[in-house]
């Protein structure tokens, strides 16, 4: 990708989702099929947890592992995390709880319960390659530099004016290694490269052939421009997806913030509870 399609691709994941997205509505529980029928599929940042300054400070909030943990017990098991982060990240974040994930955008995947089959579909990024990449954080105080091991990310919240710099050194060297395996996703403050071939929504495609998420109706929650491959898929399972933050194309509702989210599980609880009353 040369320049100017890296710079037209900015502009159009942040600035032109919002208006060319339909208006949707605040999401209705009764959306949502039975516990029992469901396979729920979460992101991480910006969705499940409040979006930080640097990745490292992101926490979770008291009681929702324990949302989380009655959810796996209610979808017996079917409920994963779909995150860019890798599975080491994600287990550190959750520490001492382990999930089901989607790892690395695709690249790695978990079920709970099988823990030795970790499935690793993409080779590390290469080392020459990363550390050029690496190298772009040096161009000015703020951006920040994430090693997920299949990708990396330049956060730059910290220093939005270096937006610019970033992506057209970028292209630079993406003009200089033109066959490099490489696909650049643009996000909030963010500039992540990662391995091309393995998205978020290849993830969930192989995780949905698996028990115990097979057979049910996915529901999945996401925020970012890389959660819009897994919206895009939701209608071949029947499923439903549903926005972050902002407006997005093919999403049956959003919530305006991650404590929406939250209380939105937690209220998927209640209505299970409830429906089991006489």
């Amino acid at each position: 990708m040369n320049q100017d399609l890296a710079e037209m691709a900015l502009e159009d994941d942040i600035a032109g989702n919002d208006e060319a997205a339909p208006e949707t509505v605040p999401v209705p529980r009764s959306l949502v099929p039975h516990l029992s029928e469901t396979a729920i599929l979460l992101d991480i940042d910006g969705t499940l947890l409040d979006l930080m300054p640097t990745p490292r400070e992101v926490w979770v909030p008291p009681g929702l592992t324990k949302t989380l943990n009655r959810l796996v017990e209610k979808t017996n098991g079917a409920l994963a995390l779909v995150s860019g982060r890798s599975l080491n990240d994600i287990d550190l974040i959750f520490a001492p709880d382990v999930f089901s994930a989607v790892g690395g955008h695709g690249a790695e995947m978990r079920i709970e319960g099988e823990r030795e089959s970790v499935a690793a579909h993409a080779p590390p990024m290469d080392k020459e390659l990363k550390r050029r990449l690496a190298a772009i954080a040096k161009l000015s105080p703020g951006i920040l530099l994430e090693d997920k091991g299949y990708s990396l990310a330049l956060h730059y919240r910290l220093a939005p004016q270096a937006e610019k710099a970033i992506y057209e050194a970028v292209s630079l060297i993406r003009a200089d290694l033109p066959n490099a395996p490489i696909e650049v996703l643009p996000g909030k403050y963010v500039c992540e490269i990662k391995h091309s071939g393995f998205t978020k929504a290849s993830g969930v495609l192989e995780l949905m052939t698996r028990e115990p998420f097979k057979g049910r109706r996915p529901l999945f929650i996401g925020d970012d421009v890389t959660d819009e491959t897994v919206f895009a898929i939701m209608p071949d399972f029947d499923g439903l997806a549903f926005s972050v933050g902002r407006r997005a194309m093919g999403v049956s509702g959003h919530f305006d913030s991650p404590n929406d989210v939250r209380q939105f599980l937690t209220h998927l609880l209640d209505d299970e509870r409830d429906a089991s009353l006489p």
